[in-house]
C-alpha cells in the first residue's frame, strides 16, 4: 500500500508533455514585491529560491498585470516588454537549480482595483461594486472593442516574455473577481455584443486570451488557469458555468486547471468558505464533478492543512495537485516535510483585527500573509505568531505610500 507521502511525491505529467515533480504546488500569492514603476526586484528571486528550497515542485507567482495603467495594488510587477529580463531569468534560474517549476501568473484587475491607484479603472461593464466595497473600489468605466483586443494582445505578449526568460509555465487568472473573472460573470459583465450576453459569449474572451498566449508560447509551453467555481454572488458565475467554462478550455488544450473561488465581495478564497475535518478542501466537491467531464489535470486551493486530506484527496483519482498557499507563508520547508511524510510545523489559523469591518471582509487573510513574505524576500524567517493589528497598521501605511509614490511617478 502506497504511504501518504508517495501519492504527494509521484511527479505528474501534464497534457503538452512537461513534468511537474511532485504534486504539491504554492498557489499564487500576490508579493507586491516590485518597485514603484512595477519592475522585478532581488526580494523576488530570493523570495522564490526560498520557496524551491523548500521542495515544492511548482511554484506559481502572484499576480504579474499586462498594462501599467491598471494596477491591482502598488507593488505589482507589470510585464509590458523584456526591460526586466536579467531579473526575471534569475528568477527561473533559481528555482530550476532546486527542481522546482516557475510558473508566472499573468492578470489584469479590472475594476478590482483601489481608489485612487489607477487615473481609471475599466471592466466590460459599468457596475460598481456593493455599498461595502464602494468605499475602496471605484465605478469602472466600460471597455470598448478596441480596449478588450489590445489587453488580449498583452497577455499574450506577457507570456512570451516569461518563457523567453526561461520561466517553465504561465497561469491566466480567470478567479477572485479580477477582470478575466468579471467577463464570466453574467453580474458584472451585462454587454450586449460579442463579449456578453450568452455564458458563450462571456466565455470568448477567456478564450481569446487563452489562443494568445498560445500563439506566443507554442504547443510544448503549459498554459493553466486559476478558475472559480463560483463566485457566490446572486446572479453571479455559478458552478454550471464554470464547468462549461473548464470544458471549453480543455478542449482548446489547457494544461492545468486550478480550481478556486470567490471575490473581494464575497472572499471564500480567504477562508470565508468552511471546510470539514474529514474534508479540509473547499472546493473537492466540484472538482469531482468537473472530473466525471475531462481528463485534464486539476489543482485544488483552499483549506488544505492535512497530510492524511492532502492524501485522500488526491487518491481519490478527483484532483492531481495540492494548491497550497497560506501554510507556505508560515512555514517554507513545509513541502519537504510533507513529502517525507511528515505532518508541518505549524497550522494556519484565521487572522482577527477585532475590527468587523476588516474581519468580514478577510482584508487581513491577504495582508498579514503578505509580511511574511516580505520577511522571507529579506533573508529572514516568517513570524507566525505576529499581531493581526499591528499588521493591518503597518500595511495601511505602507499602502498608502505606495499609492501616492505611484500617482506621483505617473505624474512625472
Amino acid at each position: 500500500m502506497a504511504s501518504a507521502a508517495h501519492l504527494l511525491a509521484q511527479p505528474l505529467t501534464l497534457p503538452n508533455g512537461s513534468v511537474l515533480p511532485n504534486r504539491l504546488a504554492k498557489s499564487a500569492l500576490s508579493e507586491t514585491l516590485g518597485t514603484m514603476d512595477n519592475r522585478v526586484t532581488p526580494a523576488l528571486v530570493r523570495l522564490y529560491e526560498r520557496w524551491a528550497k523548500g521542495g515544492t515542485g511548482l511554484l506559481i507567482t502572484g499576480n504579474i498585470m499586462i498594462d501599467r495603467r491598471a494596477l491591482g495594488e502598488p507593488g505589482n510587477v507589470v510585464i509590458e516588454d523584456d526591460r526586466d529580463l536579467p531579473l526575471l531569468k534569475a528568477m527561473a534560474e533559481g528555482v530550476a537549480s532546486h527542481g522546482s517549476k516557475l510558473w508566472a501568473q499573468i492578470n489584469h484587475p479590472g475594476k478590482q482595483s483601489p481608489k485612487g491607484l489607477n487615473r481609471e479603472n475599466v471592466s466590460p461593464s459599468a457596475i460598481p461594486f456593493g455599498k461595502q466595497m464602494q468605499a475602496f473600489f471605484t465605478t469602472p468605466r466600460e471597455l470598448t472593442d478596441v480596449e478588450i483586443l489590445d489587453i488580449i494582445a498583452r497577455f499574450g505578449r506577457a507570456a512570451g516574455v516569461v518563457k523567453q526568460a526561461g520561466f517553465h509555465g504561465v497561469q491566466i487568472h480567470g478567479a477572485h473577481g479580477y477582470l478575466v473573472s468579471q467577463f464570466l460573470s453574467p453580474k458584472h459583465n451585462i454587454r450586449t455584443d460579442a463579449w456578453g450576453g450568452t455564458p458563450e459569449n462571456r466565455r470568448r474572451f477567456v478564450l481569446a486570451v487563452y489562443q494568445a498566449m498560445r500563439d506566443a508560447v507554442g504547443p510544448d509551453f503549459p498554459i493553466g488557469i486559476k478558475l472559480n467555481s463560483a463566485d457566490f454572488q446572486r446572479g453571479g458565475f455559478t458552478e454550471e458555468e464554470s464547468l462549461a467554462t473548464i470544458q471549453a478550455l480543455a478542449a482548446v488544450g489547457i494544461d492545468l486547471v486550478e480550481i478556486s473561488g470567490g471575490t473581494y465581495e464575497a472572499p471564500a478564497m480567504a477562508g470565508k468558505k468552511t471546510s470539514t475535518v474529514e474534508r479540509e478542501a473547499y472546493f473537492l466537491e466540484f472538482a469531482e464533478k468537473v472530473r466525471q467531464h475531462i481528463t485534464t489535470p486539476l489543482m485544488v486551493t483552499g483549506g488544505f492543512r492535512t497530510l492524511t486530506a492532502m492524501n485522500a484527496a488526491l487518491g481519490s483519482g478527483a484532483m492531481d495537485v495540492v494548491g497550497l498557499g497560506r501554510p507556505l507563508c508560515i512555514e517554507p520547508d513545509a513541502s519537504k516535510r510533507l513529502l517525507a511524510g511528515e505532518e508541518t510545523r505549524h497550522r494556519v489559523k484565521m487572522i482577527s483585527t477585532g475590527i468587523k469591518q476588516i474581519d468580514d471582509m478577510a482584508l487581513m487573510e491577504v495582508m498579514w500573509y503578505v509580511r511574511q513574505l516580505h520577511r522571507m524576500s529579506r533573508g529572514e524567517e516568517p513570524k507566525p505568531k505576529e499581531s493581526a493589528l499591528w499588521s493591518l497598521l503597518t500595511n495601511m501605511l505602507t499602502n498608502m505610500r505606495g499609492t501616492l509614490k505611484t500617482r506621483r511617478l505617473r505624474a512625472s
